[in-house]
């Protein structure tokens, strides 16, 4: 199934089941409660993304600060910012989805999943510590002046 249609019956069917679930709660325990719900679970939400959206943005550092490709937490970074629209959008369906992605085993195993599938595909270029370079020595080319030569110079050297 193309990714439009899926989207398409996404756009169609969460509507609906948040429309149901809303009056069906709403019968239950009254309108202004399902609306003080409503707004608790956004603010909990909120709350609960900020703390895992930090603790995000810290392991994409370390890991950067490593020399690895941050790929899960970049991939869990992703699914956060879309628990976040999830959690603000009204409605019982969509809280209960984003909470879910809350669960940091949860995301963690959908990042995965994304990356397993190729979703998400990356490549990484590796910049520091020649040492630490598993391709060998690099080569760095660039110009220098020679005032004594009084001319601009083209140059390539190698770091063994």
């Amino acid at each position: 199934m193309s990714p439009f249609a899926v989207l398409f019956i996404a756009l169609i069917t969460v509507p609906l089941i948040e429309i149901y679930l809303l009056i069906s709660v709403g019968r239950v325990i009254g309108a202004g409660s399902t609306i003080a719900v409503v707004i608790l679970t956004a603010i909990l939400g909120a709350w609960l993304l900020r703390i895992q959206g930090l603790q995000t943005v810290t392991r994409i550092q370390q890991s950067t600060a490593a020399g690895k490709l941050p790929a899960q937490e970049l991939v869990e970074g992703l699914i956060l910012l879309i628990t976040g629209a999830l959690l603000l959008t009204p409605g019982f369906f969509t809280d209960a989805v984003g909470f879910a992605l809350l669960i940091p085993a949860f995301r963690g195993l959908c990042a995965k999943k994304l990356i397993a599938s190729g979703v998400y595909r990356a490549q990484t270029h590796f910049h520091g510590d020649p040492s630490a370079n598993p391709r060998g020595p690099r080569t760095f080319e660039g110009e220098y002046y020679d005032p004594e030569a009084d001319s601009l110079t083209n140059k390539t050297t190698r770091d063994d």
